[in-house]
């Protein structure tokens, strides 16, 4: 069984009594996570100005209409929901990231999924990016019958590391490179798998 990574890789192999444990930094989001937070705080800054002239407008009576009020009123209210997204995807940007661990027991792992940074920018990965706002911190024990469900996948954009925790579908190891995803599909293939599937074995045979 080969712990150690693969030359030049992030992944940190230690141990914790008699057990390995496989720990997978997470991406930091680029230069773009940045930019994207402090565009938000800019535009809650405006949004606290535009909020206050609003209710300021509606509190003193400012509108003699009852149906201008209720206009107002409805304003008010889609602005709040505004804010509150604003802050709540804030929170998502800059909260702290922890790192995604496996810990090799001798018939099950203990997966953690950590807590990731993946905000996706560009058309095509808008369901991404919806998914990645509202994904939880995954951990689970996986058992030697869960982990036979373990496969590397060929798709159009790489390879991607699955395991199948019973209705879940687990994706192991985005944050780093193919060539790491294979190592690591290598070790728990042929620590926990019956019929280890080959890491270079036709697509077909893979999934």
């Amino acid at each position: 069984m080969n712990l150690t990574p693969p030359s030049g890789s992030k992944i940190l192999v230690t141990t914790s009594g008699a057990d390995a444990v496989i720990t997978i930094p997470q991406g930091s989001g680029g230069p773009m996570r940045y930019f994207a937070g402090l565009f938000l705080l800019f535009w809650l800054s405006l949004w606290t100005f535009g909020f206050y002239a609003a209710a300021s407008k509606l509190w003193s009576g400012g509108l003699e209409s009852l149906a201008a009020n209720g206009v107002l009123l409805l304003v008010i209210g889609a602005w709040t929901l505004g804010g509150a997204w604003a802050v709540f995807v804030l929170y998502k940007i800059f909260r702290p990231a922890v790192s995604e661990s496996l810990r090799l027991k001798p018939d099950a792992v203990a997966y953690d999924s950590g807590v990731a940074f993946q905000w996706y920018f560009g058309q095509a990965n808008q369901s991404e990016a919806w998914k990645s706002l509202f994904s939880k911190r995954f951990r689970v024990e996986l058992d030697r019958r869960q982990l036979q469900s373990l496969r590397l996948r060929e798709t159009a954009s790489g390879n991607r590391l699955t395991i199948d925790a019973n209705s879940t579908r687990l994706e192991v190891a985005r944050s780093v490179g193919e060539i790491e995803r294979e190592w690591l599909y290598q070790l728990l293939a042929g620590r926990y798998l019956k019929s280890p599937v080959p890491a270079n074995a036709p697509i077909g045979k893979r999934i």
